[in-house]
């Protein structure tokens, strides 16, 4: 597997657990737990993406204004999520703030695989690719425990 396939399994992890949540009814456990879930799953991609797919881009300089913008997506949806927790997931303005959250992880997920990886793809060698595959389902495995 190389890091673009590792990358896509926990992009089609937030997807599922995005559409689950926005299916989700209100003041249901289910509500809180998938949320819970989904904040697990993005804190533990975007840190071990960080570390070891765009810090390795911060070499080259086509990758490295794309990999700045998507660290600075990850904050953006990091301050989300943040303010979702501080409210009650029954609230009146959660949902509509639920929805934003999952519009932005799909607009992230999308511009990384339609654009990103293309651009990644042509700077790093096979090996490199395979190796960061490695460091990354390392490091996310180790942070998704972490979590749990």
């Amino acid at each position: 597997m190389n890091i673009f396939e590792a990358l896509r399994v926990s992009h089609e992890t937030q997807r599922e657990l995005s559409a689950h949540l926005l299916a989700s009814e209100p003041g249901t456990p289910e509500r809180s737990r998938v949320f819970l879930e989904l904040h697990r799953e993005l804190l533990a991609h975007e840190t071990a993406e960080e570390r070891c797919f765009y810090v390795p881009l911060f070499e080259h300089d086509t990758t490295v204004d794309a990999a700045r913008h998507a660290i600075s997506e990850h904050h953006q949806m990091d301050e989300m999520v943040e303010d979702l927790e501080q409210q009650e997931p029954n609230a009146p303005g959660w949902m509509a703030g639920a929805k934003k959250l999952c519009e932005k992880i799909e607009h992230h997920l999308k511009e990384e695989e339609n654009k990103f990886f293309q651009e990644a793809g042509k700077v790093l060698t096979e090996q490199q690719k395979l190796s960061l595959a490695k460091d990354y389902e390392a490091e996310f495995l180790t942070l998704r425990t972490q979590a749990d």
